[in-house]
């Protein structure tokens, strides 16, 4: 099993939208995936909650049972366990990176996200992980997602610290699948922002050397999981 930590020190840089997103792409993949919310504000979880559908499953629990849960889901077959994490929140963030294979840093295209990112880049080099940058929600035209993965570069930020090849833009179906409790790739499967959240996922698995040929009949163990979660 893989574990991803999605992990950005300042506020609206998109963790819960790319986490959700994920963890729908593994799902219509066939890959037996969890999301484990430990923000406060369990956004993730509410938006599970109001879903038709009780998969892919999403747990709301305290950062204290990451350990345990990660454990938990492997031992029922899970292929992906993905981490939601809040912002401002050093020690629960720093937990999320230990436990991973690959940190997720989302970033907007902005001077102030791009200043903010060192120090979710600190915590990923003392948890002694692999990290990368994602550009996201940047505009679909012109050449600001370009010079953002540029600032990047030029940060010199210490340990295995890149920038994805695959940025996501800042496109409404974001917005919409949201507000239907969806991800993209259920809301409008043949438009942009699927597209690229299928690209990056696909270059996700392999950044973390998942094979994405799984038996789709595994996907139903993962909702055991559920069971044994502590919601905050």
């Amino acid at each position: 099993m893989k574990t991803v930590s999605i992990i950005s020190q300042k506020g609206g840089s998109g963790k819960t939208t790319l986490a959700l997103n994920l963890l729908v792409a593994a799902y219509q993949q066939g890959i037996s995936a969890v999301l484990v919310d430990i923000d406060p504000h369990a956004n993730a979880w509410k938006i599970y909650e109001r879903r038709e559908s009780e998969e892919p499953v999403v747990i709301s629990a305290v950062p204290a049972r990451l350990r345990e849960i990660k454990a938990e889901a492997e031992k029922l077959g899970a292929d992906l366990l993905i981490i939601d994490t809040a912002a401002a929140s050093e020690s629960p963030a720093l937990e999320a990176a230990r436990i991973a294979d690959l940190v997720l840093v989302p970033c907007r295209s902005s001077i102030l996200d791009l200043d903010a990112i060192s120090f979710s880049f600190d915590l990923a080099s003392l948890a002694k992980t692999d990290a990368v940058a994602v550009i996201n929600a940047c505009p679909p035209v012109g050449a600001l997602g370009e010079e953002a993965a540029e600032a990047i570069s030029s940060l010199g930020l210490e340990g295995s610290c890149d920038c994805a090849p695959i940025r996501i833009a800042h496109r409404a179906d974001f917005y919409h699948s949201l507000s239907n409790s969806q991800g993209v790739c259920e809301y409008n499967p043949a438009g942009k922002a699927a597209e690229e959240i299928k690209e990056f996922f696909a270059w996700m698995c392999m950044r973390v050397g998942m094979y994405t040929g799984m038996d789709s009949e595994e996907n139903q163990t993962v909702s055991e999981i559920e069971n044994d979660a502590v919601t905050l």
